[in-house]
């Protein structure tokens, strides 16, 4: 893989980061309920074959960073196949915070919960369109009855919004989908996805330079320490190889996990520093797996 052409890694970059905007005015406009429509409580990115991050567009971008957040947020992803191969290009996501999904209460984030069934239906995977068709039959069985069969505990309460939103963001994939194939059109798949390449390396050199020039100025080792509501301490220590251009990110001395509902996931823990380092950044290019790259 040669250099890029830094006039078509600018356009490469807004191209999929267009696609993955385009998906999200797609549900927010066809989907019904308070939290998408309004709240605007939703994400929308593509992936490359291999499950890396190639862009994802700036709604609520923890979401898709992570692929991993709390039971209400609901991500579907669709492969994208090669149109002669048949084989996955790339995948289209979007999640979505659905207004309830059963458990102790309406809502489905109970404040007092200490199990993840109080929360509601828990989906670990499920096909719900297979062959074009999409299964309302599993997809009651998932939000209704499982999260029934816990004491206390209730299926969805609110089915027909979920329902409508569920098909919304099936159909922001299809945009996506569309979006993707009318781009390997113009340009050629090899062309797209050496691009796609090119632009994860270019967010992992940006990263390494954002790292060497706050070791210059602040040190190789930054720290900070904060609470949260109940107290329990998150202490996170930045250690900076100013030669690599890479760091060690360590949460040692951070409190242990809660009785309660505040504890997060290491997939949430990836995505927040993915985030940061994003936001850091000086430069206009997509969110993407690369700025992980020199994170350990």
């Amino acid at each position: 893989m040669g250099r890029p052409d830094p006039i078509l890694l600018t356009l490469f970059a807004n191209r999929f980061m267009s696609v993955a905007e385009a998906m999200g005015r797609s549900l927010q406009q066809t989907s019904i309920s308070t939290n998408i429509k309004e709240r605007l409580d939703y994400s929308c990115a593509l992936f490359a074959p291999d499950g890396d991050l190639v862009a994802n567009a700036p709604f609520i971008p923890i979401h898709l960073g992570s692929m991993s957040f709390h039971l209400p947020d609901i991500t579907l992803i669709t492969p994208v196949f090669d149109q002669n191969t048949k084989e996955i290009i790339f995948f289209t996501a979007s999640r979505g915070h659905h207004a309830d999904i059963g458990g102790t209460l309406p809502g489905s984030m109970p404040p007092t919960s200490v199990n993840i069934f109080e929360e509601g239906a828990e989906i670990v995977s499920f096909k719900i369109v297979k062959e074009g068709v999409f299964d309302r039959k599993g997809m009651l069985e998932y939000l209704l009855e499982k999260p029934a069969r816990y004491p206390g505990c209730s299926g969805c309460r609110n089915i027909r919004d979920v329902e409508s939103d569920l098909k919304a963001q099936i159909a922001a994939n299809h945009k996506g989908i569309g979006l993707l194939h009318a781009l390997i059109s113009e340009y050629s798949l090899e062309t797209v996805q050496e691009y796609m390449y090119h632009i994860r390396r270019n967010a992992e050199n940006s990263v390494r330079n954002l790292l060497r020039d706050v070791a210059k100025r602040r040190g190789n080792q930054l720290s900070a320490r904060d609470y949260l509501d109940d107290g329990s301490p998150i202490q996170v220590t930045v250690n900076i190889n100013s030669e690599e251009g890479s760091a060690v990110i360590d949460f040692e001395g951070t409190g242990p996990e809660l009785r309660g509902n505040l504890n997060a996931p290491i997939a949430v823990v990836h995505s927040a520093v993915i985030y940061c380092m994003r936001a850091m950044l000086d430069v206009d290019i997509p969110l993407n797996a690369g700025c992980l790259v020199p994170i350990e």
